[in-house]
């Protein structure tokens, strides 16, 4: 009896894998337009995302001010690498590159921004429009010295999205 028990095992255990696939967060094509404030001159910045395959998204953030005393600019691209997808949660690798400008009335300083982060997206039942993102990782970053840093982005600075 034990030899024919381990293929039906199998195949309950491929179908459960199966329609948890099915019933992933599917985001294929749909473009995601919402707000990050994961500059490091503390830009607030507009965010786009745009999942291209069940495995890779791209996106990309632009913030800027035209104020005398605390002005400035970010403007970046980011590519994701999705890894694992659940019903209403995704786990990926991601990769920023920015440039970023901060002036306030003494100096201004412009410089670069490359973020390597893992991160997730979530969202909530019945709600899947919209999508709560947070990262964890390092920064390579210049304004006024070279810096790597550990950054942790939880979703109110990561990125929220809502999806067209």
């Amino acid at each position: 009896m034990r030899p024919t028990l381990l293929p039906v095992l199998l195949a309950g255990l491929i179908g459960l894998v199966v329609s948890l696939k099915a019933q992933s967060m599917d985001q294929i094509g749909r473009l995601g337009v919402g707000m990050t404030q994961a500059l490091k001159n503390d830009m607030p910045a507009l965010s786009f995302k745009l999942q291209r395959s069940p495995a890779f998204a791209m996106g990309g953030l632009l913030g800027m001010s035209t104020s005398d005393d605390d002005g400035g600019y970010g403007a970046g691209l980011k590519l994701y690498r999705i890894f694992f997808d659940e019903p209403q949660l995704n786990f990926y690798g991601a990769a920023m590159g920015a440039l970023i400008k901060e002036k306030t009335l003494t100096r201004t300083r412009s410089g670069f921004q490359f973020d390597f982060t893992l991160g997730s997206e979530f969202a909530f039942s019945g709600l899947q429009s919209l999508g709560f993102s947070f990262e964890f990782g390092l920064s390579l970053n210049k304004l006024d010295d070279f810096v790597v840093e550990t950054v942790g982005y939880h979703f109110v600075v990561a990125a929220i999205h809502f999806y067209l």
